[in-house]
């Protein structure tokens, strides 16, 4: 792919519905965090070899996850559905993600050598998949999540015929 100038973004968003699945996996992160914030406060009344100060002020710990992480963890599925983006153009899958460190990847679909899709808990919840293709190199590879369980699926079946018939062609 030659072209000059910066990268437009591929043409395809994730599906809306993987804001509600980042919240979700935002939400068990939070509270896995407070719950150990909690847990850790407790435990350290108890830890004589402390300062006092720090065994006294010990329920700071879960008020400044709830300071702190709270905000990121509710903000951070939106910015993810604004980046997120993938195409099928040509011969070529892209996709790209990544606020603060953005990511894009291009695969050649004649380097493809697995398509996966698959789901978890939240996912199937919500009727959305994760689509991995894959190829020789790591570095080539490319995840693609958030996408309607059909537009997944359709672009694993493209993908895989797309892939044989290219690979065919080379040889």
């Amino acid at each position: 792919m030659t072209s000059q100038g910066p990268l437009r973004d591929p043409a395809n968003r994730v599906s809306p519905k993987a804001v509600r699945l980042w919240l979700l996996q935002s939400l068990v992160v939070f509270v896995l965090m407070l719950g150990g914030s909690l847990l850790v406060a407790r435990l350290v009344g108890g830890w004589g070899w402390l300062p006092d100060w720090l065994s006294e002020h010990s329920w700071l710990l879960p008020v400044a996850v709830v300071v702190l992480g709270l905000p990121f963890l509710a903000a951070e599925p939106f910015v993810r559905y604004a980046v997120h983006r993938w195409e099928l153009s040509g011969d070529v899958v892209y996709a790209r993600s990544g606020f603060l460190t953005r990511e894009w990847v291009f695969v050649p679909v004649s380097r493809i050598q697995t398509v996966d899709k698959g789901q978890g808990w939240f996912e199937r919840m919500l009727g959305l998949a994760t689509l991995e293709i894959r190829t020789a190199s790591h570095a080539g590879s490319s995840t693609i999540q958030g996408l309607e369980y059909g537009v997944a699926a359709g672009l694993a079946e493209q993908l895989a015929r797309r892939a044989e018939v290219l690979r065919d062609d080379a040889t």
